[in-house]
Order: C-alpha cells, then sequence, then structure tokens
C-alpha cells in the first residue's frame, strides 16, 4: 500500500511546487537568486532569496518522489507495465526539469527556455498523475490467474 501514498504525495508536492514556480514567474522573481544551485549566502539564504530557495528545495524534495515511486513500482509484485511505464517517464521528466531550471536561470530568463520549463512541467504532472491513478489500481490482494 505504501506504493499508492508515496504517489499522492509525490502529486501534492509536485502541484505545490508548479504553484510555486508560477508565482515566482508571474511575480517577476525568476532571477532573485541569479545563482544556480544555491543562492549566494549558500546552502541558508537570506530573506530576499527565500521564495526562490523554497522553489529549489521543493524541486529537489519532488525529484527525490519521483524516483522513488519509480523505484517502489518495479519493486511492487502486483505492478502492471503501465505504472513502470509512467513512473518511468516521470523520472526523465523531472530531470528534465531540473536541468531546465538551471538553464533558464543561467540564461537570465530565456522565453523559449521558460517556455519549454512550462511544457515539460504539464508532461511531467501527467505522468505523475498517472502514476498515481495506476498506483490506486493496484489491487491489495491479487487474485491468482486461471489456466
Amino acid at each position: 500500500m505504501a506504493i499508492q501514498y508515496l504517489a499522492l504525495a509525490t502529486m501534492i508536492v509536485l502541484y505545490s511546487l508548479m504553484f510555486l514556480g508560477g508565482y515566482i514567474s508571474a511575480a517577476g522573481l525568476g532571477l532573485t537568486c541569479p545563482e544556480w544551485p544555491l543562492c549566494p549566502n549558500g546552502v541558508m539564504p537570506s530573506e530576499e532569496y527565500l521564495i526562490e530557495w523554497i522553489h529549489r528545495l521543493a524541486a529537489a524534495t519532488t525529484g527525490a518522489l519521483v524516483i522513488a515511486t519509480m523505484v517502489a513500482s518495479f519493486l511492487n509484485k502486483n505492478a502492471d507495465l503501465k505504472i513502470k511505464v509512467t513512473s518511468t517517464l516521470a523520472t526523465v521528466f523531472v530531470i528534465t526539469q531540473i536541468t531546465l531550471g538551471a538553464l533558464v536561470i543561467d540564461t537570465m530568463l530565456h522565453a523559449v527556455l521558460v517556455a519549454i520549463h512550462l511544457g515539460i512541467g504539464i508532461l511531467l504532472f501527467s505522468m505523475v498523475l498517472l502514476t498515481t491513478l495506476f498506483a490506486f489500481r493496484i489491487s491489495r490482494n491479487p487474485i491468482p490467474a486461471t489456466a
């Protein structure tokens, strides 16, 4: 049953990350922390970098959760191919997102990269949502197939 709640937690954290990213973008705060991966003050940022630092921390947490969900899908003996595919695609997309996030900062918010970052984020959310739905369809007591 752990995979269901792991997938659900991943989806909730990812949604929160996307909400926060949207706020940062709309508020024009995308370059408040102009260095990547850490802000100028190091691991613990000053108040001026806090919102962007929280976004990056949420992104790292999301990445870890997405990867953990994929691993859990492969370890669960009752998981079918669909959940393995969606969780693997989510892992590819989350790694892509983190890389794009770094590039967006390095290129000073290049519009095309920001748009691609948004698009990949939507694909990532779609795969995490499907993974969560498939996780909740895993039977608690699988019925053995009859020959």
